[in-house]
């Protein structure tokens, strides 16, 4: 793709090429278009990258999400440990089931889930935890891990922004009891909307395609309450094209990320953790002052960002506490900060080099770092 010297720079921009409109019409014509073969194929294409694992195609993410915790039997009663440093998503699908998110603070570097914060947010009613892979990368596995078997606890990783992301070489979304994917539009690959869930637990699995099937495997022969949360064949071989494309796109991000932070020198660039292979489906930096002012300065010189997110999930209507706000001032203190100083800038694959270069000038040309 060419620059456009004069064009706006988007944050984002979803791919919808002459593949992925000649898979949807072709599964259009041939008259099977939920439930089918191309679901059946893109449930065994997924599992390649995901070390083998059962997956299961649902109809988005926090779908995904849901029903893996309505699979493991987590409701009413328990409490699940969420980083509030997310999308609200992450913590609505504990809500949707009865149970209760509670919230842990962030490692600055990764701002992913700190497993010290973790483990002081443990209670005797706490079910699981949801580690989120944000911005792509993995969070620390190698600690979180261990630290729910020590209390018998499943985890359920939210790697919705983290599809190829590996650390020490394994596969987000095969660390817990499942892994959840998102295939919104401006992920790392899409299918227009949908989800997977991925196990290596085969009861689990068929749990899932019950659930999302009205509790059905053979038609009319219900064996639990279920819900409709299927992905339609349409969007399946949308996401079948863009699966193909996907260790190429991350490898694009991954290069524009390190031209980025060889680059810039008057914002907090992010960090990589030992052993970690993110995906960047953000490039997030820190602007530890004037955060907003930068954000103006990159859009009125034609180069797209945003904030994720600028209302961490505590602070949110359906889950503020008054009686724990000094309690959330302590404990989530990384997490506030994060959400005053990140912006993400645009790293997306098809980002040519020269909207690259204007990335970096419109960066660096501003002066209010000090």
């Amino acid at each position: 793709m060419s620059s456009n010297k004069d064009g706006f720079v988007p944050a984002a921009r979803p791919v919808i090429g002459e593949e992925e409109i000649a898979a949807a019409v072709r599964v259009l014509r041939s008259g099977s278009v939920v439930q089918g073969p191309e679901v059946a194929g893109f449930e065994a294409e997924f599992a390649e990258i995901v070390a083998g694992r059962h997956c299961v195609a649902v109809n988005s993410g926090t779908s995904a999400l849901q029903l893996t915790f309505l699979a493991l039997g987590i409701g009413r009663g328990d409490e699940v440990v969420v980083p509030s440093f997310s999308f609200a998503a992450s913590a609505n699908a504990v809500r949707l089931v009865g149970a209760e998110p509670v919230f842990a603070d962030i490692d600055p570097d990764t701002f992913c889930l700190d497993p010290d914060a973790t483990q002081a947010a443990i209670t005797s009613r706490t079910a699981a935890i949801m580690p989120v892979h944000l911005y792509g990368h993995p969070a620390a596995m190698d600690r979180l891990v261990p630290l729910a078997e020590k209390h018998g606890l499943a985890i359920v990783e939210d790697a919705a922004q983290a599809h190829g992301a590996s650390l020490d070489g394994q596969a987000v979304g095969t660390f817990g009891a499942a892994g959840c994917f998102s295939f919104y539009p401006t992920k790392n690959m899409h299918s227009l909307e949908g989800g997977m869930v991925t196990t290596a637990d085969p009861a689990l699995a068929r749990m899932l395609r019950l659930l999302r099937n009205q509790g059905m495997e053979q038609r009319y022969a219900n064996e639990v309450v279920g819900a409709n949360m299927r992905l339609t064949d349409v969007a399946a071989a949308i996401g079948r094209v863009q699966l193909g494309k996907l260790a190429d796109w991350n490898a694009q991000r991954r290069a524009n990320a390190h031209t980025l932070s060889a680059a810039l020198t008057n914002v907090v660039t992010p960090p990589e953790a030992s052993g970690a292979l993110p995906v960047y489906h953000q490039y997030t930096v820190r602007v530890p002052h004037g955060r907003d002012a930068l954000q103006q300065h990159l859009t009125s010189s034609g180069v797209g960002c945003a904030v994720y997110y600028p209302t961490p999930i505590h602070r949110l209507k359906p889950y503020w506490d008054e009686d724990r706000a000094a309690a959330y001032a302590r404990d989530l203190r990384e997490t506030d900060r994060a959400a005053a100083e990140v912006l993400s800038l645009p790293v997306h694959p098809t980002l040519s080099a020269g909207e690259l270069d204007r990335v970096i000038a419109a960066v660096g040309q501003w002066e209010g770092a000090q």
